[in-house]
């Protein structure tokens, strides 16, 4: 029984299995709730400070959407004190309300509680609902503005590309630019990872030294424009359909095949008249590897029995088996053991290789480095 208000409300209790702590349910007006801080030399349950950025992103969440669970507290010297659930609180009471539902503990062990609801609030506490990691990356990249983005109420998905039409709309940027921006990210997302096996190679500048032979500018307009959808999608960031994460770890294993095949051999000791470096030195080359890319990814989509122009420009954008995989590696394979890349010094292909992309390309055709003879056919 509860006295408040000049009135009286009975509860039902309920019982904790665990602790055997009884608690109640109830809605109780803001003049009897009060937040358990420290008072009167006693420690109070309550772990954080309002903040006001949450509370006013809360505030303008209620405005549209339903409370789904109480705050709770619990019972000490005649007083209600809530320990979970302040800002809940403070950003309904912002939006008018008067009268809030509790969850209300009596007697509870205050130490036991309040170890409780740190670890709730760290350890165990709820998995982010965006779980992807490409949503975390884009928060870190872009920060506050995509946080505000998600904070929109406009009962529209959060998309990629509504998030870039924001971005251009918010900063006043060109299409251009807002473009570069994205694919700078998207191009980041693979070549900054652990796992990729190939960033050991990577010139931290835009030109090739023989410790760093691939730059960033040459694996951009080569590996990544072929096998990254770079434009934004409009899949909801939050469903099971928005695949970017799943297309960062197939691109990143393609760049681990290529190194595991052939590029793994690459020794800055070696001197050209080597052949496996001389080779290496061929492929590896700028314009060379803008090259055979695209004629690399003719073959792995036709391995992979993608065929429809739209579907191929997303090729990566779904989930492959190892089954898949292992076909990609024999393309692979078929790319480095290609005779001509091992032709004595001063053959035809390193007179070619300083010609453009198309030239180099007609060459490569012309020789047999075609699509057909990489998902297997005879020279």
């Amino acid at each position: 029984m509860i006295e408040f208000c000049n009135s009286r409300k009975s509860y039902k209790l309920y019982n904790c299995p665990i602790t055997n702590w009884k608690y109640f349910f109830g809605i109780f007006p803001i003049d009897v709730i009060n937040s358990d801080d420290d008072d009167e030399h006693e420690v109070g349950l309550q772990p954080r400070y309002l903040i006001k950025d949450k509370v006013f992103n809360l505030y303008r969440h209620f405005q549209l959407n339903p409370v789904l669970q109480p705050s709770i507290a619990r019972i000490n010297k005649n007083k209600i004190l809530v320990f979970d659930g302040q800002h809940k609180i403070a950003s309904l009471l912002w939006n008018g309300w008067k009268e809030f539902a509790l969850k209300i503990y009596l007697n509870p062990e205050p130490q036991r509680l309040n170890d409780t609801n740190i670890l709730a609030h760290d350890e165990f506490s709820q998995t982010r609902f965006y779980s992807s990691i490409m949503v975390a990356k884009l928060g870190t990249q872009f920060g506050k503005k995509f946080d505000n983005y998600k904070s929109i109420q406009d009962n529209c998905k959060k998309t990629e590309a509504g998030f870039i039409k924001y971005l251009k709309d918010s900063e006043k940027l060109t299409t251009q630019k807002v473009n570069e921006k994205f694919r700078s990210f998207l191009y980041n997302s693979v070549l900054d990872s652990v796992n990729n096996k190939v960033f050991s190679l990577v010139s931290k500048s835009n030109r090739g030294t023989t410790e760093h032979p691939l730059t960033i500018d040459m694996l951009k307009k080569s590996l990544l424009s072929n096998f990254i959808y770079i434009y934004p999608v409009e899949d909801d960031l939050a469903s099971l359909h928005y695949k970017r994460d799943i297309e960062i770890d197939n691109v990143i294993m393609l760049f681990n095949i290529i190194f595991d095949e052939g590029l793994c051999k690459w020794d800055e000791n070696k001197p050209e008249s080597d052949t496996t470096q001389n080779k290496l030195n061929r492929m590896f080359r700028s314009k060379s590897i803008m090259a055979w890319s695209e004629l690399l990814k003719d073959a792995v989509s036709a391995k992979l029995e993608i065929m429809d122009a739209d579907e191929k420009a997303m090729l990566f954008y779904r989930e492959w088996t190892e089954k898949d995989f292992d076909k990609i590696r024999n393309v692979i394979r078929r790319l480095f053991n290609w005779n001509i890349w091992s032709s004595p010094i001063n053959s035809d292909i390193d007179r070619i290789l300083s010609d453009n992309k198309s030239e180099i390309k007609r060459f490569l055709k012309d020789k047999g480095l075609t699509a057909g003879y990489l998902m297997g056919a005879p020279e």
